[in-house]
């Protein structure tokens, strides 16, 4: 599977950004998906993920009221809508994928992801 993130440019503090990546190669229903993000210096963070079996349906979210993931099955696509963004929030967002969910209550080790989208938010 193929993971291709996009959305990522420079805004100002404040603003929003809709972040998508899309899936080829196979289906999402399959895997367990998130958002992370890593800046420079720093270790990756988790931001949320969902389970790919609407069956199932967990979701962990690490940084509610700002940040919404959601998914939309018919393109094989899930987004992250990042709102009242600041400065801190510069990082390269990475969209990825685990075969496998062990423990609900935090996100997965992921098995693949994308090459990732560059945020900057800067006055």
């Amino acid at each position: 599977v193929q993971l291709t993130e996009s959305g990522g440019r420079v805004v100002q503090p404040g603003g929003s950004l809709r972040l998508s990546c899309a899936a080829s190669g196979d289906t999402l229903d399959y895997y367990a998906i998130g958002w992370f993000r890593q800046a420079p210096g720093k270790e990756g963070e988790g931001i949320s993920c969902i389970s790919g079996k609407p069956e199932f349906p967990y979701r962990v979210d690490s940084m509610k009221g700002r940040f919404t993931m959601s998914r939309d099955n018919d393109k094989n696509t899930v987004y992250l809508q990042m709102n009242n963004l600041k400065p801190e929030d510069t990082a390269i967002y990475y969209c990825a994928i685990a075969e496998y969910w062990i423990d609900i209550n935090t996100c997965p080790d992921y098995d693949y992801w994308g090459q990732g989208t560059q945020v900057t938010v800067s006055s």
